[in-house]
């Protein structure tokens, strides 16, 4: 697919297979923002640790708007805490999606981050981190079925206008679940409102995220989306949403 003024690119950016102990699944991982994307219409260019400096310039520079994906932990430093429960760090990547959450931000683009990306975006935007939560990671993907949840989406948030296709009221969706990690309410950063909680025995955890700015699309989620296997279809809304908020610039 050209990118034109009907195809927006995305930069997705993404865990280098290689550095995993499943390539080819975490290829096939890759693989499934892609295909989001596309149907959504948008036009998506991958990159990972391993760009040179020449590709991650050129593809900041050329992208409409910027989705962070899923994957290993995010370091502890980032955030100013030390190491507990965080595991399979890859600060290549902290590096790699710090520097394209700067420029996106920079150029007010819109953002979407999918499970280790809305943690991203709560880290960028200086929140925190819980490092390990118990029952929201079943079998890896691939492995077995997704454990799932309820996630309520806060009524009046952009979120809720995109999962509920405009109509009032609370919207409560059954999603998947691959993370042991979380943001909890105190977490939160400055300039972002929880959009969507799941319940947790220690209180609810912060599911769904979004810029308190109703100007700016910078959203977050925490299930797996493009995983449509397991994920209502009202999330592809979500990725519609992303990919016409680019086009309006």
């Amino acid at each position: 697919m050209s990118h034109d003024a009907r195809s927006p690119l995305i930069v997705i950016t993404l865990g280098a297979p290689d550095l995993t102990d499943d390539p080819p699944t975490a290829v096939r991982k890759n693989t499934r923002y892609h295909e989001a994307i596309e149907r959504a219409g948008g036009t998506p260019i991958g990159i990972d640790e391993h760009a040179t400096n020449a590709e991650r310039a050129a593809a900041f520079a050329a992208m409409d708007g910027l989705l962070l994906s899923g994957g290993a932990d995010i370091h502890p430093s980032r955030y100013g805490r030390e190491t507990t429960r965080a595991i399979d760090m890859q600060p290549g990547r902290d590096h790699l999606e710090a520097d394209a959450w700067e420029v996106a931000n920079e150029r007010s683009l819109p953002i979407l981050g999918i499970c280790r990306g809305l943690q991203a975006i709560n880290v960028f935007s200086g929140g925190t981190l819980i490092q390990h939560i118990d029952g929201h990671e079943g079998p890896s993907y691939g492995s077995g079925s997704a454990i799932c949840h309820p996630v309520r989406v806060r009524p009046g948030t952009r979120l809720a206008g995109i999962l509920g296709g405009g109509k009032p009221g609370a919207v409560v969706l059954s999603v998947n679940s691959y993370h042991h990690q979380a943001v909890r309410p105190a977490d939160l950063a400055s300039g972002l409102i929880a959009a969507g909680s799941a319940p947790h025995l220690g209180g609810d955890l912060v599911e769904a995220l979004e810029s308190a700015d109703q100007d700016r699309f910078l959203v977050g989620v925490q299930c797996h989306p493009e995983r449509t296997e397991s994920t209502p279809e009202e999330f592809e809304r979500l990725f519609a949403a992303f990919v016409e908020a680019t086009r309006e610039g």
